[in-house]
């Protein structure tokens, strides 16, 4: 009777010890942290970014072999719903990486590298302005129009008009851009008295930064 317990015993050690060993090993497991001394940074150029213009994501891997690692780029695109693959390169010898993306919104980046994780990095992308007149070189008191358009379309953004004083620039007359598909327009006319550089300026909203146009000069004829 002892014979045949110790065999039972022995036969029950056997059949467990596999499944055990195999248990940290099952479909699923998480991979332990990273290595002391191992990095992944990310940084963005430029930021802001005016809409349809090129970011460069660039950072460096350090870890005992960085070259040739395959670094993952993930996005996450207003409202931040989650971050998504974007990209996938492959590192230096120095552990280099860089990616080019265009931006549609503001937008969360972040990179991958098996088990490391960079910080993420936010861009923001500038509402793209154009301002025109209607006489770069109008007679003074002249009514002036001043029109463009905003590109991506921001139907009833705010658009300040403003004035380059010494030091700081002014708003002197105020608009709304109007309905559009692709791009919004504005117009505005305006009285100018004397030579003064003027720009545009249009409201940003939670997935786009204020546009800024490029200054213009006008040359008022006395």
């Amino acid at each position: 009777m002892r014979l045949s317990t110790a065999i039972s015993l022995v036969l029950l050690t056997a059949t467990c010890v596999p499944a055990a060993a195999s248990a940290s090993h099952k479909p699923g497991h998480t991979p332990g942290p990273p290595s002391p001394g191992e990095s992944l940074t990310i940084g963005a150029e430029p930021s802001p970014v005016v809409y349809g213009g090129i970011v460069l994501i660039s950072g460096r891997l350090t870890s005992p072999v960085r070259a040739g690692k395959s670094i993952v780029l993930e996005s996450d695109r207003f409202p931040y719903d989650g971050f998504a693959p974007a990209g996938n390169v492959t590192t230096g010898p120095s552990g280099n990486y860089s990616f080019t993306e265009r931006p549609g919104a503001n937008v969360r980046y972040r990179v991958r590298q098996g088990n490391l994780l960079s910080p993420v990095t936010t861009v923001l992308v500038r509402i793209r302005v154009g301002m025109r007149v209607s006489d770069r070189t109008p007679e003074r008191g002249e009514r002036v129009r001043f029109f463009g358009r905003a590109c991506p379309q921001h139907a009833g953004a705010l658009v300040r008009i403003q004035l380059r004083l010494p030091g700081r620039w002014t708003t002197v007359a105020r608009t709304r851009t109007g309905e559009a598909t692709r791009c919004s327009s504005y117009s505005r006319r305006l009285r100018v008295f004397a030579d003064d550089r003027y720009r545009v300026v249009v409201a940003g909203d939670e997935d786009h930064a204020r546009g800024i146009s490029r200054s213009r000069f006008l040359d008022v004829v006395r």
